[in-house]
C-alpha cells in the first residue's frame, strides 16, 4: 500500500506504519512523543493496524522529523 495523505491548506494529514507497537503502553508512548512536537496538531495510533495518523504543519515540522522521533522511542516508522 502506498503513502496515505491529504493536504488541507497548510496542514498535512498523513498515515504512517509503525512497527513495534504491541500494547496500549506502546501506543500511548508514540502518541505522546509525536503530539509534543511543535507543529503537530494531532497524533492517533492504532494498535490493530499498527498505524499512526498525524496532522501537522509542514511549515513547522517535516515528516522526516516525525519519523525520527518515532525511531528515538524504539519503534520504526515507514511510509
Amino acid at each position: 500500500m502506498g503513502p496515505r495523505y491529504m493536504i488541507d491548506n497548510s496542514k498535512i494529514n498523513f498515515t504512517l506504519t509503525v512497527e513495534g507497537m504491541t500494547c496500549e503502553h506502546c501506543k500511548n508512548t508514540v502518541e505522546s512523543k509525536i503530539i509534543a512536537l511543535y507543529g503537530v496538531d494531532s497524533a492517533v495510533a492504532d494498535l490493530a493496524t499498527k498505524t499512526l495518523k498525524v496532522d501537522f504543519d509542514p511549515n513547522c515540522i517535516t515528516l522526516r522529523d516525525i519519523m525520527a522521533a518515532i525511531s528515538e522511542e524504539g519503534y520504526s516508522a515507514d511510509l
